[in-house]
C-alpha cells in the first residue's frame, strides 16, 4: 500500500510517497480502509520537530481520518467489514495512508449525513471543541463565547457548537472570513489584525485556539467567573498566563483532548441532527500532502484541508 512517510525532521518537502507491507490488526484492532484523512496543525508540528513524541524518522503522520473498516482482529467485535467509520490514530503509524490499524475504541461509526471527506475534519478537531465547550466549560444558553482563531479548523467548528448550546458567540478572524463566519451563526465578530479584541468584556468562556499572548490578553475579558480554555497542545509556554489568571483570581486551563468513542458518537449524532457541520476549504490527493502542509502554514485556511488516497 502507499503510505506518506518522512525520513527526516523538516519542511513539507520531507514528506514522501513509499510503498510499504499493509498492516494486519492484532487484539482489539480494526483494519480500516482510509478514504479522507485531516490535516491538522498537530501533523505540522510533529513534521517539523517542534514537537518530538515519536522518537526520531520515519514515520508517517496523520490523527484524524474517515474510511470502512476491512478485518478485526481478535476481540476487536464493534465493527463488520464495510461498516462506515471515522476515528482517531497516533503516529508514527498515521493515517497519511491507504489503510490504517487502529484500536477499536478510536473508532466510532460515522456521521449518516456527511461524505468521508466532511467527515474527516471531524474527529480531532470536532472533539476538541465539543469536549472544550460542553464537558469543561458547560457552556448554557444566555452565556458568551469568545473563539479566537475562529474560522480555523477547531473555531469554525467551536463557533457552531456554542450556538447549538444557546450562547452568544463573538469571534476573532481576519475580515476576510467574516461572511464564513456569520453563514456558522457568529453574533459578533473582530478582525484581530486591525482591532483589539480585549475591549471586549463579560465573556463567560474564552476558547483560545492560538495560544501564547493571546491566551495572556484574553484574561482581561472574562467575566470574575468566566475561563479561559487553551486547546493548542504542548508546544507554547504558558507559565505567564497562569500566574496571572492566579494572582487575578481567574480560570485557565490548559486543555488536551482526550478522545473515545463515545464522544465520537455523541460528536456524529450532533452532526447528523444539523447542528455543526465542517467545512472544508480544499480537498487534494494524498500524494499532495506537501502541499496540504504548506497551505496550512499560510494561515489562510478557512476550515480544513483533507487528503484523500
Amino acid at each position: 500500500m502507499r503510505a506518506i512517510s518522512q525520513r527526516s525532521i523538516g519542511g513539507p518537502e520531507v514528506l514522501e510517497v513509499v510503498e510499504v507491507e499493509r498492516p494486519a490488526p492484532g487484539p482489539g484492532e480494526v483494519l480500516v480502509r482510509v478514504r479522507a484523512v485531516g490535516v491538522n496543525p498537530a501533523d505540522r508540528k510533529v513534521r517539523s520537530g517542534h514537537v518530538r513524541l515519536f522518537g526520531d524518522p520515519p514515520f508517517t503522520l496523520g490523527h484524524e481520518f474517515s474510511g470502512v473498516a476491512v478485518e478485526s482482529g481478535r476481540d476487536a467485535d464493534s465493527f463488520r467489514s464495510g461498516d462506515q467509520v471515522f476515528g482517531w490514530v497516533t503516529p508514527p503509524h498515521g493515517a497519511y495512508a491507504d489503510y490504517v490499524v487502529v484500536p477499536q475504541t478510536s473508532l466510532a461509526a460515522g456521521p449518516t449525513t456527511l461524505d468521508h471527506v466532511h467527515a474527516a475534519a471531524l474527529p480531532i478537531a470536532g472533539l476538541t471543541a465539543w469536549q472544550a465547550l460542553v464537558k469543561v466549560a458547560q457552556v448554557h444558553a444566555g452565556q458568551r463565547v469568545l473563539v479566537h482563531g475562529a474560522a480555523g479548523g477547531v473555531g469554525h467548528l467551536a463557533v457552531q457548537i456554542a450556538k447549538t448550546c444557546g450562547a452568544y458567540v463573538i469571534g476573532t478572524a481576519r475580515a476576510a472570513k467574516h461572511g464564513f463566519l456569520r453563514e456558522l451563526g457568529a453574533d459578533e465578530l473582530i478582525d484581530h489584525t486591525a482591532e483589539d479584541f480585549t475591549r471586549t468584556r463579560d465573556v463567560d468562556v474564552v476558547l483560545d485556539t492560538v495560544s501564547g499572548e493571546t491566551g495572556l490578553k484574553s484574561l482581561a475579558t472574562l467575566s470574575p467567573d468566566g475561563v479561559v480554555i487553551d486547546v493548542v497542545g504542548i508546544g507554547f509556554d504558558r507559565t505567564a498566563v497562569k500566574e496571572r489568571a492566579a494572582a487575578s483570581g481567574l480560570r485557565f486551563v490548559e486543555y488536551n483532548l482526550d478522545p473515545g468513542p463515545g464522544d465520537l458518537t455523541a460528536l456524529a449524532d450532533l452532526v447528523d441532527r444539523g447542528g455543526v457541520r465542517p467545512s472544508v476549504q480544499e480537498t487534494l490527493p494524498l500524494t499532495e500532502a506537501a502541499k496540504a502542509h504548506e497551505l496550512g502554514e499560510s494561515g489562510r485556511v478557512r476550515g480544513k484541508v483533507v487528503l484523500v488516497p
